[in-house]
């Protein structure tokens, strides 16, 4: 299992929503019973069957990054946690569905990991639309999951979910809308499963089998890590 080829992936979004919930949730597949924030970066591993059920079936080891932070932290920090945005295969956009200001934020996060080396300012004008022109060339497959869908009520869903569908289409992303208490939303079969493993073979063929124009550089060889958990790799 060490031998496998492996693809980096982002887990973005402020603090609170849910991200290492969901980290836990799609690597061990069981409910993360006490949540602590995450100081830097916590990685952990899921492994996935790219195309499964196909004569191209291979698995991949898929490295989720779980990145703490808010994301109006002082720039000594972000440029910190720049570090963890090289050589990125995939992002996943987490959000809380019961705080809007969290999807608002999506943008700046995106914007940060997409151009580490801008200061992302500029995302939000005035009147409260955003400038979606600059996501139209990324290269790099993006998934947005929504979280806490079990804390909405139902009279409030349909507004809710219309709204994150916007936010999703202006990534060019499909979207995930969950809780992150319940294993059923990403149950073998559903359709949240197929659209998370859509994303993964997205991920992977981006990386390894694309070989021109658009191909997405790998991140450069460094200790593997064996299906375990490395956590808090923190940050001054």
């Amino acid at each position: 299992m060490a031998s496998l080829d492996r693809v980096k992936v982002l887990v973005l979004g402020d603090s609170g929503v849910g991200k290492s919930s969901l980290v836990h949730l799609l690597c061990q597949n069981q409910v993360l019973g006490n949540p602590s924030w995450t100081v830097g970066c916590s990685v952990d591993v899921r492994v996935h069957d790219y195309k499964e059920g196909t004569p191209e079936e291979k698995t991949y080891y898929i490295e989720l990054w779980d990145v703490g932070g808010s994301v109006g932290s002082a720039s000594s920090v972000k440029s910190t946690r720049a570090v963890f945005y090289n050589s990125v295969n995939g992002i996943i956009l987490v959000h809380d569905l019961t705080n809007k200001k969290s999807s608002q934020n999506l943008y700046r996060w995106s914007s940060e990991a997409l151009n580490r080396d801008l200061v992302p300012t500029g995302v939000l004008v005035t009147n409260g639309d955003y400038d979606r022109e600059q996501f139209a060339d990324n290269q790099i497959p993006l998934l947005v999951i929504g979280t806490k869908l079990d804390q909405i009520h139902e009279t409030k869903r349909h507004e809710v979910l219309t709204r994150t569908a916007f936010l999703a289409e202006d990534f060019i992303a499909e979207e995930i809308n969950l809780d992150c208490t319940n294993p059923r939303y990403l149950a073998a079969g559903s359709s949240n499963a197929v659209k998370l493993s859509r994303f993964f073979d997205k991920v992977i063929e981006k990386r390894y089998f694309l070989r021109e124009g658009n191909q997405i550089p790998g991140f450069p060889d460094r200790k593997r890590f064996g299906g375990g958990t490395l956590k808090n790799l923190h940050y001054d």
